[in-house]
């Protein structure tokens, strides 16, 4: 038993990380651009600091730069440093993981996408009651600003930023990060597998209340999040659990948490989690009924939430070591472990620099430099500011510009969709339950990209169109249930059916738009 509990706790703890690296990577690049070219004076003006309109500032900055709850922890490290007040720190924290345009555009797949406009809405609404309550009860709750000079333009600022980037990577904000991702692990590590097919159902009154007690020490970047949101949508479980799973799963993790309290107190930090889970469990309760999917007809059982249990059951044929090791090379592929390496070499990096500099001397040599003089007509000198802001339009561009690499064209995902549907059938046909399982997430989450694609390249998606893939899907979880339950007769029709299925959605989406 305890070796199947850290061999689940490393399989949780490292797919979480390679997961989030390139979330982390954004909030440490956003960070050091806070720091390096806007400096404390011109980020507290960024977020509105002292206005009516702070509050709307953070929901909305959050909204468009691409990081998750991890990533989110250098980023408010530094507007605490800035001297920016609670309420809008944490309205940052809570929104930045929540939507991005990926995982927006993924919601576009959900059977009901209003639910995800709806949402957003939610999560403008806790952000602004919670920070604004927050706010009045603790007026003083804002550092005085770090005071630090600004770096002379020229490459001495562009070595600023890296240098900011790495000393960061390499402080207190690893220690929250490393907490925040143990939270999944344990997880991973306790709860046994398969053991959350019931606790989510519709007719649950209490699985909003269940979620909030797992959606904490969750971690999930924003398209893991959409992702389980799409499922719980596909099985009707309940909206108000996936509420939540959303704000406090995507929005949260144990890092935070621990931030909060270091930062604040226990009686602030207290204050705000009763707050926050006050506020989140009124509107998922209040959205559960409106926002039902009236036209999905219950299941009884989903497997929606495995990734959330321990990654192994029963006894297995080979080493717990083998058993990790083969299902990180299957989930993980291996351009994700990129970032990862990125990140390490970010840490190595700020540890060196730490060692090497503590006093700080190369930050000193990086602000006495004396402004460099104009030499020519064409020479412009920008402002620290004008460049943070590009650099943060910049990465909103460039998630902008992934949307149409992480959703191809529907012709490079269709040939994608008949290796996946090669795999799952074959693997039905051999009643291998796990095979077909790993086979029929990866169609499943292939036609969805199928349909985000489309969208993007056609700017519509049609009913039509969405039913489509909607029946491929319906026939994939029957498929993976039948083969659970070993009816062999039932699994044969369905291979069958689903590959007629699988040539219309072709013809639809090739010949019919």
């Amino acid at each position: 038993m305890a070796e199947m509990m850290f061999w689940g706790f490393a399989v949780r703890f490292l797919t979480s990380l390679v997961q989030a690296s390139p979330f982390i990577l954004v909030g440490f690049a956003v960070a050091a651009i806070l720091r390096r070219f806007f400096g404390p004076a011109e980020t507290r003006r960024l977020f509105g600091e002292g206005t009516r309109s702070a509050l709307f500032r953070a929901w909305v900055i959050g909204m468009l730069l691409p990081v998750c709850s991890l990533g989110a922890i250098p980023v408010i490290r530094e507007m605490r440093r800035a001297g920016i007040r609670g309420g809008t720190i944490l309205a940052f924290a809570m929104s930045g993981p929540l939507f991005n345009p990926l995982s927006l555009l993924y919601g576009l797949t959900l059977s009901e996408p209003i639910a995800i406009l709806s949402f957003a809405a939610c999560s403008l609404v806790i952000v602004t009651v919670v920070g604004l309550v927050w706010d009045r009860m603790f007026p003083d709750s804002a550092l005085p600003p770090a005071d630090e000079r600004a770096v002379a333009y020229g490459y001495r600022r562009m070595l600023a930023v890296g240098t900011a980037g790495g000393r960061e990577a390499a402080s207190a904000s690893l220690l929250y990060i490393l907490l925040g991702l143990a939270g999944a692990g344990l997880l991973g590590a306790i709860i046994p597998a398969n053991s959350l097919q019931h606790t989510f159902n519709y007719d649950n009154p209490l699985a909003p209340l269940y979620m909030t007690g797992m959606a904490i020490p969750v971690y999930a970047t924003p398209m893991l999040a959409m992702s389980q949101l799409g499922m719980m949508f596909q099985h009707a479980n309940s909206v108000g659990a996936a509420f939540v799973l959303l704000v406090l799963g995507a929005g949260m993790n144990i890092g935070i948490v621990a931030w909060l309290y270091r930062e604040y107190g226990f009686k602030r930090g207290t204050t705000w989690m009763v707050l926050l889970l006050s506020v989140v469990l009124a509107l998922a309760y209040g959205v559960d009924q409106p926002l039902f999917p009236k036209d999905i007809e219950p299941a009884n059982h989903t497997h929606a939430f495995d990734i959330y249990c321990q990654p192994f059951s029963g006894t297995l044929n080979t080493s717990y070591f083998e058993a990790t090791k083969h299902k990180l090379q299957r989930d993980i592929s291996p351009f994700e472990w990129r970032p990862l390496w990125i990140f390490g070499l970010l840490i190595f990096s700020g540890v060196v620099l730490k060692m090497a500099d503590r006093s700080s001397k190369l930050e000193s040599w990086l602000e006495a430099a004396p402004p460099k003089q104009i030499s020519g007509r064409i020479d412009i000198i920008v402002p620290g500011p004008i460049l943070g802001l590009l650099s943060l339009a910049g990465l909103f561009a460039i998630s902008i510009v992934g949307c149409f690499a992480y959703y191809p064209a529907p012709d490079e995902c269709l040939e994608a969709m008949t290796d996946t549907r090669v795999g799952a059938l074959s693997a039905a046909l051999a009643m291998d339950h796990m095979e077909t399982k790993y086979w029929a997430e990866r169609y499943d989450e292939w036609t969805r990209k199928l349909e985000a694609g489309a969208w993007l390249r056609h700017r519509e998606l049609s009913d039509y169109h969405r039913w489509k893939a909607r029946l491929l899907r319906e026939q994939l979880e029957i498929l993976e249930h039948e083969v659970e339950d070993r009816e062999r007769e039932e699994v044969v029709q369905l291979v069958s059916r689903i590959y007629r299925t699988h040539v219309r959605l072709r013809r639809a989406y090739t010949e019919e738009f």
